[in-house]
């Protein structure tokens, strides 16, 4: 089986082939024989019925610095690609939004991986309150007076933007912190949207835990643990990666997800998980493969493949 595949993503001069997810399901692509295409959503054009992008052929290797080739510029329609993999970062703003509603076009008969609905309609801080049985205390509001009760009621809390992504903008306020005020005053000035306020969990020390699933099911995970003076586990702010097992209720977590998330055509997925808690559910462009393979753990980037050829 040969596919024809168009990837949308951030500029591919610019990635970290080491970390990134979407790099190595293109290596996995085209050592399976697929063809490239390589686009950002800037170039997407929907007119008389047809959705085209402009971009170019794109040939990849696992050397840093000399990691892609690319053939010359030209506009496609993306209707007559088998594949397309929507991997561009967020923050999920409105032309996150809008590509989203363009793939649709195109969807199913050229399968968007996620599915562009399901992504529309599962941000990552909104679409994990339908688990509110594994979640810490969670509040989501723009309102100070009910941010001011959760933090007396909590002591400890983290305050972080509804669309966020990366850890970018998220804070702690301990009991006493005197710059509450001030804070709430800037995100109230900077987001129209609500905020989400939640119970500090001391555990975050041990890590926090990605756990990536394709179709529904666990298929690798790895610890995420910050550095020391830091309450932000991600990576690219010091965030230590290392190997790690699941417990049994992490377990109970994936398997009370995991129906639900392959019903909905999200096939690649990574949720975060803080001692015994559930705190987000990453759909839009999860990362983390490339990290548990080299932790010993399975070739995700394979597996991903598989789900998405089982469908073509």
């Amino acid at each position: 089986m040969t596919l024809k595949v168009a990837v949308q993503m951030d500029p591919i001069d610019s990635i970290n082939i080491k970390g990134d997810s979407t790099f190595a399901m293109m290596l996995e692509a085209q050592a399976r024989g697929h063809r490239l295409f390589y686009y950002q959503t800037r170039t997407l054009a929907l007119g008389g019925g047809s959705l085209f992008a402009t971009g170019h052929d794109v040939a990849v290797r696992d050397e840093a610095g000399n990691h892609f080739t690319l053939g010359e510029s030209r506009r496609v329609d993306l209707g007559q690609y088998d594949v397309v993999l929507m991997r561009q970062d967020p923050p999920f703003d409105m032309g996150y939004i809008t590509a989203t509603h363009l793939l649709d076009h195109i969807h199913p008969r050229t399968l968007v991986v996620n599915d562009p609905t399901e992504v529309r309609n599962a941000p990552e801080k909104l679409y994990v309150l339908r688990y509110p049985q594994f979640m810490p205390d969670t509040l989501i509001t723009r309102d100070p007076a009910e941010i001011a009760a959760f933090r007396r009621t909590h002591g400890d809390i983290i305050l972080k933007p509804l669309y966020g992504n990366g850890g970018a903008g998220v804070f702690r306020l301990g009991e006493e912190d005197q710059n509450f005020s001030s804070l709430l005053e800037l995100f109230t000035q900077a987001f129209r949207e609500p905020f989400i306020a939640q119970q500090y969990l001391p555990d975050v020390r041990k890590g926090d835990k990605r756990i990536i699933l394709v179709d529904g099911k666990v298929a690798g995970a790895i610890n995420r643990v910050p550095a020391a003076n830091e309450s932000r586990s991600n990576m690219h702010v010091g965030g230590r990666p290392e190997p790690t097992t699941l417990t049994k209720r992490e377990h109970e977590i994936c398997e009370a997800l995991g129906p639900d998330l392959k019903a909905r055509g999200l096939i690649f997925v990574g949720i975060d998980v803080i001692g015994d808690y559930l705190t987000e559910i990453n759909v839009t462009s999860p990362t983390g493969i490339r990290e548990v393979q080299r932790f010993g753990g399975a070739n995700i980037a394979a597996l991903i493949w598989d789900a998405i050829e089982s469908r073509r």
